[in-house]
């Protein structure tokens, strides 16, 4: 198990069944989102990049920079998930989820979850979408955010199946 920290630049592993720390390691810029596609780690740290990372090393081995539709960056990239081939990640202060090809940093496509929850339910202007988990047996995806008091359960279609269920 990978830990980042958010300013520090060190990153700590963990045995993942005891919790032991195992080692430390260094990293450059700040330390905002961690997944992996079972061959590397792919990490944000609040810019338009993602940095993929020999998972023994923690060398960066390449990164991508993110581009919507219209070629602009995609800035604030913060937690992250790899989920059937996409990374999601969401979007630091806004309430979106941005799907991204690993392999050119293409947006695939944008989950937007306004009104997911009451604004009024969460009583401070830090709380905003911070967290997307995906169990993969069940094909679910999580989404909370910080200091929000719920965690929902989504799930997301593609267009082929939606147009199928019309």
């Amino acid at each position: 198990m990978v830990q980042l920290t958010w300013t520090s630049h060190t990153g700590f592993v963990y045995d993942r069944f005891s919790f032991s720390p195992l080692r430390t390691f260094q990293y450059e810029g700040e330390g905002w989102g961690l997944t992996h596609d079972d061959k590397q780690l792919i990490m944000s740290d609040g810019t338009s990049y993602l940095r993929f990372l020999d998972p023994k090393t923690f060398r960066e081995t390449r990164r991508i920079h993110v581009i919507d539709e219209a070629g602009r960056p995609v800035q604030n990239l913060n937690e992250l998930e790899y989920i059937r081939g996409e990374i999601y990640a969401n979007v630091w202060e806004t309430d979106k989820i941005v799907r991204i090809s690993p392999r050119t940093g293409r947006v695939l496509g944008w989950i937007d979850l306004s009104g997911i929850i009451d604004k009024g339910e969460l009583g401070s202007s830090d709380a905003v979408l911070n967290g997307i988990a995906y169990d993969s047996t069940g094909a679910r995806l999580f989404v909370t955010g910080k200091l929000w008091p719920k965690l929902f359960e989504i799930r997301v279609g593609t267009h082929r199946q939606a147009a199928k269920r019309h």
